[in-house]
């Protein structure tokens, strides 16, 4: 089948770091390892940080030059689109599945009515129209697909679980250090910046600081990540615990695996996290994980099985949770064979093609059968709210 793959917020080959880059390379390793051809019509980036209302005629010119241009990645027979929302309408895959007729299949949507009639009321309308044409809409986390629900009917509406290209991390040979009595070597991966990243660590060490005195002596702490707010991070580290702790910066995605593979248990509070890929990562290589239930975190981590999750901005019960497993390497190690297990049946580069696959089967028999029906309500095609 030949695809065409759209990523309107980064795409795959972007020289910047982040978790929706690794998502769109995911999506795109996954749709080639089920035969597809998948080709990138355009590199244009829809995201904008502040509404921008040069976008739409910007996407329109490039739009008319692909279409003008069959030639140059053939004519497609569906369009994946990785990642909508309202920052980040998908012009140009919208664009070319209506020009060909052809189906319309959106991984990872986000919706939020509330932004139906603020500054990003553009962004919102056009999205929903999105919405309204997609033949099969891939929820990444329950809390998305509960808000999509509303205004999406069921047999167009899949629920997905998170993949990602877990196979260096599986492959890694774990270094167990609770033999003889070592520390527990503790990791956070995230990067530093302003917003939720900067509110996790701000919990991460408050938990910290919560810890008994004789356990800073039971533990290390490796943070991994860089940013313009890293002078903010290093100041947040508890006085005691400065001399345990080693701040990598930003490390090349190559080294990862062996990093994961020389720790012990992942920490990271997850402050509005859509569901965070160092948690698949960690639980591949081996590790147990302790995490905020925040969006999509309860969809990779399994609590109590493969890691232990505490409410959202809870730095009380994290610290109890870093108790536990402090005072627990058996716990701690069986929970990490257990999320190595879990990861490679349900989150690796297999199973997301293996979704994929079957979310193109059921678009390409629904744009067949029913064509492009609307399930969204008639206040959305005339900018009301829903």
């Amino acid at each position: 089948m030949r695809i065409a793959l759209t990523t309107p917020m980064k795409p795959p080959d972007s020289p910047t770091p982040s978790g929706d880059r690794q998502m769109a390379r995911a999506v795109l390793a996954a749709l080639e390892a089920t035969g597809a051809r998948v080709r990138l019509p355009s590199r244009f980036t829809c995201w904008r940080a502040e509404p921008d209302t040069t976008l739409t005629q910007a996407a329109v010119v490039e739009l008319s030059e692909i279409i003008a241009d069959p030639k140059r990645h053939g004519t497609p027979q569906a369009v994946v689109c990785y990642h909508l929302y309202h920052k980040a309408p998908d012009y140009i895959g919208y664009g070319i599945a209506q020009h060909f007729d052809i189906p319309y299949v959106v991984v990872e949507a986000s919706r939020a009515p509330k932004q139906a009639g603020g500054k990003w009321a553009a962004g919102y309308k056009a999205t929903e129209r999105m919405l309204a044409r997609a033949d099969q809409i891939g929820a990444l986390t329950r809390a998305d697909k509960q808000c999509l629900a509303t205004v999406i009917a069921p047999d167009r509406l899949y629920q997905m679980r998170p993949f990602a290209d877990l196979t260096s991390f599986l492959s890694c040979k774990r270094q167990r250090s609770h033999d003889g009595g070592a520390p527990t070597r503790l990791l956070c991966v995230a990067m530093m910046r302003e917003g939720a990243k900067l509110a996790s660590y701000n919990v991460l060490m408050r938990a910290l600081s919560l810890l008994p005195e004789e356990a800073a002596e039971r533990f290390t702490l490796s943070i991994v990540g860089d940013g313009p707010a890293r002078a903010v991070v290093e100041a947040m580290v508890p006085e005691g615990l400065t001399a345990h702790t080693r701040f990598f910066g930003e490390v090349l995605a190559a080294d990862m695996p062996a990093i994961y593979a020389a720790h012990d248990l992942l920490v990271w509070p997850a402050v509005k996290e859509a569901f965070g890929l160092c948690f698949l990562e960690a639980q591949a290589s081996g590790l147990a994980v302790i995490g905020g239930a925040s969006f999509g975190v309860p969809d990779v981590v399994y609590n109590g099985q493969s890691g232990l999750l505490c409410p959202q901005e809870d730095a009380a019960a994290l610290a109890q949770a870093l108790l536990q497993l402090l005072n627990d390497p058996q716990r701690r190690q069986s929970m990490g064979d257990k999320a190595r297990e879990l990861m490679l049946a349900h989150h690796n580069l297999v199973a997301g093609g293996q979704q994929l696959k079957e979310m193109l089967s059921k678009a390409v028999l629904f744009h067949t059968r029913k064509g492009h029906r609307n399930d969204l309500p008639h206040s959305v095609h005339h900018g009301g709210h829903t």
